[in-house]
This record gives structure tokens, sequence and C-alpha cells, in this order.
């Protein structure tokens, strides 16, 4: 009978480091897999800084090149509106596009901020309505005092 238990004891080890070990592989696949989709993004981003290059450069004064890095954060750059079509079709088609789908993201977002305003304004609304009660509360409480 002691033999048994100790066996079932080694066993127990046993299962317990396996699944250890396979979380551990899945973390690292999944962190592995995590980089290489950061990695992805940088080379599209640099195949398409070419066909820039390959197009007349746009005189900027320092001030203007100044701008644009402070609004690096914007979802939008104007220059983007300036900047000439690709010569290469499938470049262009993929410049349409993303702009497409900018363009979609931007419609999208304005109809949310105009519905969270149209929100804010019901809430806004309510809440006087409330302060309008409460203060008649007060008032019919003051009165019985």
């Amino acid at each position: 009978m002691q033999l048994d238990t100790r066996n079932n004891s080694k066993l127990m080890w046993f299962i317990a480091g396996g699944l250890i070990v396979i979380i551990a592989l899945a973390s690292a696949l999944f962190w592995l897999k995590a980089d290489q989709d950061q990695t992805k993004i940088a080379p599209t981003t640099e195949t398409k800084a070419p066909p820039k290059a390959a197009a007349p450069p746009l005189a900027q004064p320092l001030e203007q090149a100044a701008t644009s890095e402070v609004t690096a954060h914007t979802l939008v750059e104007p220059s983007i509106l300036q900047e000439p079509v690709s010569e290469n079709e499938s470049l262009a088609k993929e410049e349409i596009a993303k702009l497409d789908d900018i363009g979609q993201q931007l419609k999208d977002q304005q109809q949310s901020l105009e519905s969270q305003h149209a929100d804010a304004d019901q809430l806004i609304k309510l809440k006087e309505e409330q302060l309008k009660l409460l203060e008649q509360q007060l008032a019919a409480e003051q009165k019985q005092s």
C-alpha cells in the first residue's frame, strides 16, 4: 500500500510539471507571435516609403516640419491629401483602400461623438429636472419645519 502512494505522488508531480511546461510554451508562443505582428507592421510602412521618395520632394519650411512632428499623434495628417498617388497600380489601390478605411473610421467616430453629445444633453436635462425636484422637496421640508 505504501508503494502505491509513493508512485501516485510522483505521478502528480510529473503531471504538474508537464502542465507548467505546456503553459510556459504556450505563453512563449503568444509572446513571439506578438513580436512578429509588430515587425510585420514596420515593413509595410517601409515599403510605402520608396514611392514617396521617387516623387519629387515638396519643400517644407522647418516650422512646418516641426509641427508635423508635434501632430504625429493625430489620426490623419493634412499632408496626406497633397501627396501624389503612386505610379504603381497595386500601390495606388492600396493607398486608396487605406484612405477609404481612414475615412470610414472618421465617419464612425463622428457618429459616435454625435450620439455621445446627444446622450450628454439628455443627461444634463435629466439632472436639471432632478435638481428642480430636489429643490422642491427641500422647500417643502423647510415649510414643514
